[in-house]
């Protein structure tokens, strides 16, 4: 205690003291006198005796600190006044007390700039909160995107792969052959070189072939009682009927010694198999497509795009739009479902002319036969055959069709808007060399240029900037921008400025030297003279070759260039990608403007699905579907008038009691007469 008091004595020392102050501010011609009620502290500091006396807790106040020192320095300690205020109009009061705050109250401050440290800003008057604006986060959409494909197309790509497809091969493989050997046995009685004494066994043999078949394709007729129970009556169902009236035609046959006709029973199963691979095929492949998406953009039909035609948007697509739509029937399976349960009701007909013509044998030949020209074996791959073969090339593109919703509304005449992301993709034009004329500087130059074209969009205004950035060039605009037949014009800090092919410099009156003509080049003319010429490269994209040529190769599809880039003519287009332009669009800049700004519907349906950047896999959505709308709506009227026909033919033969015709070859024959022109339609979606 004492070596702290020395401390403070010798501080106090070395201070000012009050009356050093004094004389400091006051005339030095006068002496200083100190009024008697004033205090002069004479450098000393008194000892406090009881310092836990004189500040209790760890409340401090002024007051109590002043008379602990007055008692030290032996004062009388000034008694406490109450200080008291009488408001106007208003009684005496006593003043408020000041407030006072104990130590333990106040939160300890972290130091400045520390892991604790907060900083203390100013809040406003009022308390507005802005409204917190919505942010697009494409994580979240990535990841909704992918929870649905896992729950929807993943889920079922896996269900279908535990089926595999090896059962359905070998279950064709096998039934194929048995109608071979079934056939071949046929062909031989009806050539005269079976003998009478196996003719037996030739009949038991058809009869086995007929029960392997049925055992092969017991899956297609187990299908075929379900969809009956469902009430529905498909060619599977009909298919159903034909094996219990040839069964029940070659029990008879073993009794007789007549051949059945199981060979066309077979050929019809055999069809039936192929067709369920096929489905089971093109779904495993829509699955598999869908399930290795990371964006899916969406094609939609809207009505009076141009010039009165519906035109094809993109948006952005769902998964439902696909799962909810791609099993749908079609309408061709609508109308063989009728005509199944007619060529029945008709095929027994025939059967009960036969029972009262003939007997009741002939009659259960006669259905028999009735039921297997009533079904054409192509009828089964009418509509699975020609889809598996479009969905195998749309696989290799990333896209799918929307089921025959899909079909229907890509399969009218259309308008498809092409953009030039869409022919030349970023990152495929180049810019190949600069050659610079007049006086101007390279800089102004780019910079003027730059400003053009960027006030008129397209490929170039990206190659351009990239340009005038590394040249650190000044950014100006463009003001009264015209759009000319090849090249664009405007005012660029008061110059006129043109910028296009070489033909709209010419026609413009601008002066070309010698050695300027570049095949591929935009130029540019500032004040009518000729000051740049910046050579241009485009890359070929096999996707863009590919589905341009295949838009413009199809009637009732017109491609309508909405981009304003002025590079893109219909001489460039045809010299670049060889195509016939006369079937394409090119319209005015206002038009272009319009129809680019062109939005789907919100609620408009989607009609494919693209899974990947390029022109081939949208183009092959729109065509294919042309394609497999053509080939289902041929193939249905080929097998219909087939079916009818052998209908009508087994009703006369009933009628006119011709039953010596009814030969298993003789069916086989019609059968595979009308499989000719049924394989050439289902091919007609491979040549897309």
């Amino acid at each position: 205690m004492d070596d702290e008091k020395k401390e403070l004595q010798a501080e106090a020392e070395d201070s000012f003291s009050l009356e050093d102050i004094l004389k400091e501010f006051s005339d030095p011609s006068q002496p200083f006198e100190p009024e008697e009620d004033v205090l002069i502290w004479d450098g000393t500091i008194p000892e406090i005796s009881n310092p836990s006396a004189a500040f209790p807790s760890d409340t401090i106040r002024m007051g109590d600190i002043t008379r602990a020192v007055r008692q030290e320095l032996g004062e009388t300690p000034a008694p406490e006044q109450t200080v008291r205020f009488t408001p106007v109009g208003g009684e005496e009061e006593e003043a408020p007390k000041p407030l006072i705050y104990q130590a333990a109250d106040v939160p300890p401050k972290a130091e400045p700039y520390s892991d604790e440290w907060e900083p203390e800003y100013e809040q406003p008057i009022s308390e507005y909160v802005p409204q917190e604006p919505i942010v697009f986060r494409p994580k979240s959409r990535l990841h909704e995107l992918k929870h649905k494909l896992v729950e929807g197309p993943e889920k079922r790509y896996y269900q279908l792969s535990e089926l595999g497809l090896g059962k359905l091969q070998l279950a064709i493989l096998i039934n194929f052959a048995v109608f071979l050997v079934a056939a071949g046995a046929a062909v031989l009685y009806a050539m005269g070189k079976v003998s009478p004494e196996r003719m037996r066994m030739l009949v038991f043999g058809q009869f086995l072939a007929l029960m392997l078949s049925a055992l092969l394709g017991s899956y297609q007729l187990i299908e075929g009682v379900a969809d009956l129970l469902h009430k529905r009556f498909t060619l599977n169902t009909l298919l159903v009927f034909s094996a219990i009236a040839c069964a029940a035609d070659a029990v008879i046959c073993l009794q007789v010694q007549r051949v059945p006709c199981c060979a066309a029973f077979c050929l019809n199963m055999t069809m039936s198999l192929w067709s369920a691979y096929q489905k089971r095929n093109t779904e495993i492949s829509q699955m598999d497509t869908m399930r290795k998406a990371t964006r899916l953009d969406s094609l939609v039909s809207t009505e009076d795009y141009y010039e009165g035609l519906p035109g094809i948007l993109r948006g952005e697509g769902q998964v439902e739009d696909f799962m909810d739509h791609y099993n749908a029937p079609s309408g061709a399976e609508k109308v063989f479902s009728v005509y199944a349960a007619a060529a029945l009701a008709v095929s027994l007909i025939c059967g009960v002319v036969g029972i009262v013509m003939g007997s009741v044998h002939l009659g259960v030949q006669v259905l028999c036969t009735s039921l297997l020209v009533a079904t054409p074996a192509t009828m089964f791959i009418t509509l699975s055959r020609p889809m598996a073969l479009l969905q195998r090339r749309l696989h290799k593109h990333g896209s799918v069709i929307c089921g025959w919703r899909g079909v229907r509304g890509l399969s009218r005449s259309l308008a498809f808007p092409l953009k030039d992301t869409d022919l030349f993709p970023m990152g495929t034009a180049k810019m190949n060399g600069v050659k610079f004329y007049g006086s101007r500087s390279p800089d102004e130059v780019v910079a003027y240029a730059t400003a053009l074209i960027n006030a008129d969009g397209g490929t170039m205004a990206l190659l351009f900037q990239q340009l005038l950035d590394s040249r650190s060039g000044y950014h100006y605009d463009a003001e009264n921008v015209q759009s000319y037949n090849g090249g664009i014009g405007g005012e660029v800090q008061g110059e006129s400025v043109l910028a296009g092919t070489l033909a709209f410099m010419q026609s413009m009156g601008v002066d070309m030297p010698e050695g300027t003509r570049v095949s591929s080049a935009i130029y540019v003319a500032i004040d009518g003279s000729l000051s740049g010429v910046f050579a241009i490269t485009y890359g070929k994209v096999r996707t863009a070759t590919v589905g341009l040529n295949t838009l413009c190769a199809y009637r009732g599809l017109t491609p309508v260039m909405t981009t304003n880039d002025f590079m893109l003519s219909d001489s460039f287009i045809r010299s670049r990608f060889g195509v016939n332009v006369k079937r394409m669009a090119f319209p005015e800049r206002g038009v272009r403007e319009e129809l680019s700004g062109r939005q789907p519907e919100e609620n408009a349906p989607a009609l494919a699905l693209t899974t990947r950047d390029g022109l081939a896999g949208m183009a092959y959505t729109v065509t294919g579907s042309r394609a497999l709308k053509a080939a289902a709506t041929v193939g249905a009227v080929i097998h219909l008038a087939a079916g009818i026909l052998g209908l009508v033919i087994m009703l006369v033969l009933a009628i006119i009691g011709a039953y010596d015709l009814l030969t298993p070859t003789n069916i086989l024959l019609f059968e595979l007469i009308w499989m000719i022109p049924g394989l050439l339609v289902t091919q007609w979606t491979r040549l897309v």
